[in-house]
């Protein structure tokens, strides 16, 4: 009797399992087939990042996906438009020639309100790891050298900035089909927040006066919300960065379906 109960149950197990993949696989083949998008995102080129997404169906209206996001070393994007933000001289000029660097993997996954997978308002909570690289070439740092009788000398540093971060949100968007493969997916909002750990280096010959200079430059810089610790002796100086880090997800992306 055991073994007949066993078979009955496992044979209705089976049953309901191979009933709701041929539910789904029939909503896919009903929408044009297809399992799968692979979109980029149009806007983030303009300011050289390079962003692409995969999403597959797992569901009647769930999708995961993985974004990888990626900006080669190069100068500030938009640095005209910067450069008119920034009312301060100082500031413009330790800043205007940096270098700067990035990627990204964001997974996520979603929930769709529209009558099909891929289609309509969604909801999609993610995770984001990133790492952003930043070289300035000319840290400027004032030498009070009065008690040798030289005054106040400007002297320059350069430094490199390594900085990870780990973030989680939600992403509020939706998407529409354009065309039988040709969608368009809108991340409307998607707010993230988590922590944030890095450094700042530079690599210089210092004597004491120097040192002293470059210690109190980097102390001075203002970093919201970020603990800091600085450390500067005759090779150089290193500033440890450890605190909150939040930001925004936001694009348009074009993807193809297949």
């Amino acid at each position: 009797m055991k073994q007949i109960f066993t078979t009955l149950f496992l044979s209705a197990l089976l049953f309901t399992a191979r009933t709701g993949y041929a539910q789904f696989d029939t909503v896919l083949r009903s929408d044009d087939q297809g399992k799968n998008l692979l979109k980029i995102n149009v806007p983030a080129i303009a300011v050289n990042n390079f962003s692409i997404q995969y999403e597959r169906a797992v569901g009647k209206k769930i999708s995961a996906g993985l974004s990888f996001r990626f900006m080669p070393k190069s100068g500030l994007p938009l640095k005209s438009q910067l450069e008119n933000l920034i009312d301060d001289d100082d500031t413009w000029d330790q800043i205007q020639d940096m270098k700067t660097s990035n990627f990204a993997f964001t997974p996520e996954v979603r929930f769709y309100f529209g009558k099909s997978i891929f289609r309509g308002f969604y909801v999609a909570p993610f995770a984001k790891i990133a790492h952003y690289t930043a070289d300035l070439p000319d840290f400027e740092y004032d030498v009070d050298m009065s008690s040798n009788g030289m005054g106040t000398i400007t002297e320059t540093i350069p430094l490199s900035a390594r900085l990870n971060t780990v973030t989680g949100g939600v992403l509020l968007g939706a998407q529409w089909k354009l065309s039988k493969v040709l969608y368009l997916d809108w991340w409307i909002f998607g707010p993230q927040y988590g922590w944030s750990k890095g450094h700042l280096t530079g690599t210089k010959d210092l004597n004491e006066y120097e040192q002293q200079a470059l210690k109190e430059e980097l102390e001075d810089l203002d970093i919201p919300l970020v603990d800091t610790k600085t450390e500067v002796d005759s090779k150089g100086a290193r500033l440890d960065m450890d605190g909150p880090w939040a930001g925004l997800r936001a694009g348009i992306n074009l993807g193809v379906r297949f």
